[in-house]
């Protein structure tokens, strides 16, 4: 576990000596994952009671971010680079590893994260502690949707980062622990919001994945690292906008 907080974010763990093989081996704690990363930002989301719900969520949605290392977020970018590009899957996982900033990584940047932005500030305005579990579910999701890319998956390139994990999934107790956590803790997160942002939440979290799978599956000929963490970014922004019709 630690291996894996390491791996996946900036918190501070003692891993010294840890490798990518032992996060991969643990891969199917990503939900806890995504719940510790996420409680600093919805802490943050409860200054909505004192400060103004846009500067509170603006901060929460920082903190979630920067509490991954804005990891996640370069591969927003890259992916979206990587899609405007007209070409072969080799091509694009080429523009992948590109550093340069283009059209297509800006918006991307807008898409996934200004319109859970909006949402996270109407849902502060209604109710700050609802909000801060809506946030926490969100980090969640967006773990939970990167660890059934990775146990659904391709790895586009048999020697990347991804590929260590989708192999440790194949294992079959890993691969069934993988899935019920996936699936389960998003749930118990969301328990508190209602029957209706249960639904919400059993519904995006496999659409965005099998829409992800099919999209990289086309254009980049399986998945990568950066192709994980967009999804995970984009299953959150999904699921927070699609619960802004249950606040």
């Amino acid at each position: 576990m630690r291996a894996l907080l390491a791996f996946f974010t900036v918190l501070p763990v003692a891993a010294s000596g840890s490798s990518l093989e032992d996060a991969a081996r643990r891969a199917y704690f990503l939900p806890l994952v995504g719940l510790l990363a996420g409680l600093p930002g919805a802490g943050l989301l409860l200054l909505a009671f004192v400060a103004p719900p846009g500067v509170a969520a603006t901060l929460a949605l920082g903190a979630v971010l920067l509490a991954a290392g804005l990891h996640h977020t370069d591969g927003v970018m890259d992916v979206g680079d990587a899609l405007m590009v007209q070409g072969s899957p080799a091509r694009r996982r080429d523009v992948l590893k590109d550093t340069r900033i283009g059209a297509g990584a800006v918006g991307a940047l807008f898409v996934v994260y200004g319109p859970p932005l909006a949402a996270l500030t109407a849902f502060a305005e209604t109710s700050p502690t609802r909000a801060a579990v809506a946030l926490l579910a969100g980090d969640v999701v967006a773990r939970s949707a990167m660890l059934l890319l990775l146990v659904f998956g391709r790895p586009a390139i048999d020697d990347s980062s991804s590929a260590y994990f989708v192999r440790a999934l194949k294992e079959g107790r890993r691969r069934a622990v993988a899935m019920i956590l996936a699936f389960a803790l998003p749930l118990l997160v969301t328990l508190s919001l209602g029957p209706a942002a249960l639904l919400v939440t059993f519904a995006t979290l496999p659409v965005t994945v099998l829409f992800a799978l099919v999209l990289t599956r086309r254009a980049f000929g399986g998945i990568s690292g950066d192709v994980a963490g967009a999804t995970g970014e984009l299953a959150r922004a999904v699921l927070l906008v699609a619960l802004s019709a249950t606040f």
